[in-house]
């Protein structure tokens, strides 16, 4: 049985896709402490362990006021997706909204860019973990640690989603631990003074808390919504989490406490350690600190963690890439085969092996590219993240709207704060995001895929919209 999506009529429109009940039968076997972590995993990965050596370079001290301005950011396009997400728990969560309030091609769009998104995050995490992996084999090709990576990962979504939901608990309570642990230790080498030169005053002593002015922090801004890709990720938690109505409030309304902890706090505590100018891009801040404090031993254990933190975003990435693929094949915007789902497992596994088929490029990219070759894909990744996180801004007004010509009115059960001004601010700081990516030659890369991308995006909807139509005529002219 299906549905019909009413939307304006056009041929180049898709208006029909399945209902709910008969699309794949994903369990609901993820309990709430699996989706807090997994909302912590797929945000705190190397975006913050690694490039946020980069964000240090381009603002100093000063970064601390761009993760604050981009934080905010975030939970205003996470309270937009929470308010959908609560009032219509699926799997496909932002293309299945898209698709329903905005239109056919908007779902088809935002879902195929979310994964082509997390494909590029995970070949960007790849080529971190052969980076971090050097720090004890550094003879050990990084092609080699990325197959490693990719094989473990795959296996482990393809068993279940429970084993995902197991795994991403443990990778992500090995990155919280790490960072509280991080910072208690940081107080002692401050409060003892057991570091060499660890001071607060290395906040203000080398050129200032802005050394490169507040452009310096704008500059920084692309590389820090970055390290906040994978926020969204709980809202695709949503068709398997077992209490969604308490789960996924729970877990968005964390963000913002998420954001101070494990990223200002983390960083005001490497600011602390060492000075900022010390800091570059061949390794991870947090490595680079406590190694500049004596402690090697120290920096050996958050290489561990670094390289868990790449791991977890890896899986994370893996499992929203699966169910984005089952969601557009559901709604006839991808192969059929796409949809098929394990008796065992309760799995889209055809969807993570084709995910996984198309990452083994990051194989390849890793035997070929040097290590600078992270901040041009995180800068692809910035790009496409932004425009799946207005795109949810967008529908997320369609649906508000939609629900002010309900009759009875229902109000939304978690409502976005401040609606419809909060919708606005955060389309205003998405679109200065991409303006401040042409200042920076790494991030200006992204600026010059997304055309590409969104071209093939389109020219691919027509054709198989075409198809479709002439699929659909053929059929009613043997009646």
């Amino acid at each position: 049985m299906k549905r019909t999506v009413l939307t304006a009529a056009s041929e180049d429109r898709i208006t029909t896709m399945p209902s709910p009940e008969k699309r794949g039968a994903l369990l609901r076997s993820l309990s709430s402490r699996h989706v807090q972590f997994i909302a912590l995993g797929g945000a705190i990965g190397s975006g913050l362990f690694y490039g946020s050596a980069q964000t240090i370079g381009l603002a100093g001290p000063g970064v601390l006021i761009g993760y604050l301005l981009g934080g905010g950011i975030v939970f205003i396009v996470m309270r937009a997706l929470g308010e959908m997400a609560v009032a219509e728990p699926v799997s496909g969560s932002f293309s299945d909204y898209a698709h329903k309030y905005v239109g056919p091609f908007a779902g088809f769009a935002v879902g195929w860019t979310y994964w082509f998104s997390w494909i590029v995050v995970n070949i960007a995490e790849l080529t971190a973990l052969g980076i971090y992996v050097s720090y004890w084999f550094p003879d050990m090709p990084r092609w080699v640690t990325a197959l490693v990576a990719l094989l473990l990962v795959v296996a482990v979504n393809l068993v279940s989603v429970r084993a995902f939901g197991e795994t991403e608990f443990w990778f992500a309570l090995v990155k919280v631990l790490a960072i509280l642990g991080l910072m208690a230790f940081g107080v002692v080498i401050l409060v003892f003074h057991l570091g060499h030169g660890a001071a607060v005053s290395n906040l203000w002593s080398d050129g200032g808390i802005l050394p490169h002015g507040i452009m310096g922090v704008l500059l920084a801004l692309p590389f820090i919504m970055f390290s906040f890709g994978g926020t969204e990720l709980v809202g695709i938690t949503a068709g398997e989490a077992d209490n969604p109505s308490k789960t996924i409030p729970k877990a968005i309304n964390q963000v913002i406490v998420r954001i101070l902890i494990f990223y200002v706090g983390a960083l005001l505590f490497i600011l602390m350690l060492v000075p900022w100018s010390k800091i570059g891009l061949g390794s991870s801040p947090f490595v680079i600190a406590f190694q500049d404090v004596g402690v090697p031993d120290a920096a050996a254990v958050l290489t561990f963690v670094v390289i868990t933190a790449a791991l977890s975003a890896f899986n994370s990435g893996m499992y929203s890439t699966g169910r984005m693929l089952l969601t557009l094949s559901q709604h006839h915007q991808a192969p059929a085969f796409l949809a098929h789902i394990s008796k065992r497992g309760r799995v889209p596994v055809f969807g993570v092996l084709a995910s996984a088929a198309v990452l083994s490029v990051g194989v390849v990219l890793n035997y070929f590219l040097p290590p600078v070759v992270f901040f041009y894909l995180s800068s692809v990744a910035t790009l496409t993240t932004i425009a799946i996180w207005s795109m949810i801004l967008i529908t997320q007004w369609r649906f508000r709207r939609a629900l002010l010509t309900r009759t009875p009115y229902e109000a939304p059960h978690f409502p976005l704060f401040w609606w419809p001004i909060s919708t606005i601010l955060g389309l205003v700081g998405m679109l200065l995001v991409v303006v401040l990516m042409a200042f920076e030659p790494t991030t200006r890369v992204g600026l010059y895929i997304a055309p590409v991308w969104f071209g093939i995006l389109y020219v691919s909807y027509r054709v198989m919209s075409r198809r479709e139509t002439r699929g659909a005529q053929a059929k009613r002219s043997r009646r």
